[in-house]
């Protein structure tokens, strides 16, 4: 090839002209980006009154410090939200780009209250599907900071209406790809904006803030009658601890955007290979040995057990005041992530649907799952049977059931009835299953067993009116007990090949570092099947 020789003078009139001719266009360009961070900025004083960031606050905490970002759609609006150029803010109130949070490439839409407090404009709906559907061609995670009036009713067009139901079409199309949705919520989203959250696969509200309900506190009392305040209707303890909207919950606004960074380090997407650096736990995993109770009744923290095992003692807890029962979250293994399922308690109906869907986002950021089982099974009784517990429960198995990832099974404590599946147990095919020494497995317990069979033996005698012979009762009842008892123990369970071996508590993090690092291989081991085996000549 040919070096080009170019023919163009840059100390010629011609060329001088034509620079000072752009220059001045793209001042003209930063002049209309500057118009709308300062019309942003005006609301500054009213953002600091509530102890909130504002909007480009609020991105430079969340983008990496020195990282590029790409603007996206940064005229959106111009000259079409307001006919008057010398008026109009560009931007559709929405600041969106390309850029890295927590090391990971992502699309970033940041909706920007400080300007008619975020309200949903034409522009803004058009530059945010846009957004979304290069997330989805360019297979970007979408990273979504959330503080909307809602739409504005005074200007209200159809048109605007119709189409914006795209926004949330494109939320379920990203979710299914495979691509993490993460919503931060700082303030209000309302109406079709409470579908922001609710489309989402991580949530993180702001305390005292964050807001989200289909018809807020006016239209409420218009269309109903109903008087609600809006912390009542919509308010982010409500949604973290009863709607299980919210799977985080922040206490300010620099908190929120701390806790959406975890969620994308935690999905490891930024590395294709070598793990990050690594601190080995704070908390001594020699612990280990005493940290469980031998009895099973005694209940017992199995977060102790995960900060013990996991890098540095860090553990990013998954929707902690929503079925608080039964335990989720991140953590990381030898600089790996890896996710963790278990049980300080029966599995409820709010329980078994977060670990269904913490199982389902799990899949979808291909990250191993650790079950730590410690669990008497599914609650049991008329107010559960009320709230579904059956259907909840076949949710928990359904994902659990049709789970891709690599998943580990330690029995750490109880593994009592239907919770024994639920937790991943043998029967549903977990990757290995270990049992720690002084792990149980039964149906239920001896004494419930012996209990329930004693009370239908009396229903038996008293239908039939016949004397009940208690001395027989009692000797059935200890045969129960003891049949119960010799089964439930890890030796008689691992002697039955039920699991993969016991081991020792104290060795857990290395069992599962290396058993983890051998599924790590096998997913990028390429072979070559044949149609046949290889015949011997």
């Amino acid at each position: 090839m040919t070096p080009f020789q170019s023919r163009l003078h840059p100390a010629s009139e011609a060329f001088q002209a034509q620079r000072a001719g752009m220059l001045s266009l793209i001042d003209e360009l930063r002049t209309l980006e500057q118009r709308a961070a300062d019309v942003s900025a005006r609301a500054a004083a009213s953002f600091e009154r509530r102890g909130a960031l504002l909007p480009r606050e609020r991105l430079g905490r969340l983008l990496d410090p020195g990282a590029p970002f790409l603007p996206i759609a940064n005229l959106a609006g111009y000259g079409m939200d307001d006919p008057d150029p010398a008026a109009c803010v560009p931007g559709g109130s929405q600041i969106a780009g390309i850029g890295f949070v927590s090391g990971v490439r992502c699309m970033v839409v940041v909706t920007d209250s400080g300007i008619d407090a975020g309200a949903l404009t034409e522009s803004g709906n058009q530059k945010l599907m846009r957004c979304q559907e290069l997330a989805l061609e360019n297979k970007l995670p979408f990273v979504h900071l959330v503080e909307s009036a809602g739409s504005n009713l005074r200007k209200y067009r159809v048109e605007k209406f119709i189409r914006g139901g795209g926004m949330f079409y494109n939320l379920a199309r990203l979710s299914a790809a495979g691509l993490p949705v993460v919503t931060v919520v700082h303030g209000s989203s309302t109406a079709g904006g409470a579908y922001m959250p609710g489309l989402s696969d991580y949530v993180v509200m702001v305390r005292g803030r964050a807001k989200a309900f289909l018809a807020g506190p006016p239209l409420l009392k218009a269309a109903t009658g109903e008087i609600a305040t809006d912390e009542e209707l919509g308010g982010t303890d409500m949604h973290a601890s009863v709607s299980g909207l919210a799977e985080y919950v922040a206490e300010d606004d620099a908190h929120a955007i701390a806790v959406a960074r975890d969620i994308m380090a935690n999905l490891g997407w930024q590395r294709a290979d070598d793990p990050a650096p690594f601190q080995p736990p704070r908390l001594d995993p020699e612990q280990l040995a005493g940290v469980m109770v031998l009895e099973h009744r005694k209940p017992i923290d199995m977060r102790e057990v995960i900060a013990r095992v996991v890098d540095d003692s860090c553990w990013m807890d998954f929707k902690p005041d929503y079925g608080a029962a039964t335990v989720c979250g991140h953590g990381r293994i030898e600089g790996h992530p890896v996710a963790f399922v278990s049980n300080n308690g029966p599995i409820d109906p709010a329980g078994a649907t977060k670990a269904a869907q913490f199982i389902q986002l799990c899949n979808q950021s291909g990250t191993p799952i650790i079950f730590l089982q410690n669990t008497t099974g599914f609650i049991v009784g008329r107010h559960s049977e009320e709230a579904g517990m059956i259907k909840h429960g076949s949710k928990m198995i359904q994902a659990l059931a049709n789970s891709q990832v690599a998943q580990v099974t330690i029995h750490c404590g109880a593994s009592f009835g239907a919770g024994n599946y639920g937790m991943c147990g043998r029967a549903f095919h977990p990757r290995f299953c270990f049992s720690w020494p002084n792990a149980r497995t039964a149906v239920m317990g001896g004494e419930q067993a012996a209990t329930t069979l004693e009370i239908v033996a009396r229903q038996q005698a008293a239908r039939k009116g016949a004397a009940v012979d208690d001395a027989k009762l009692a000797a059935q009842k200890q045969e129960i007990v003891a049949n119960f008892e010799r089964q439930a123990s890890a030796f008689h369970t691992s002697g039955h090949l039920l699991d993969d071996g016991v081991i020792d508590p104290r060795d857990t993090r290395a069992v599962l570092a290396f058993v983890l690092a051998t599924a790590r291989e096998a997913a990028q081991r390429k072979t070559n099947p044949l149609q046949f085996g290889v015949a011997r000549f």
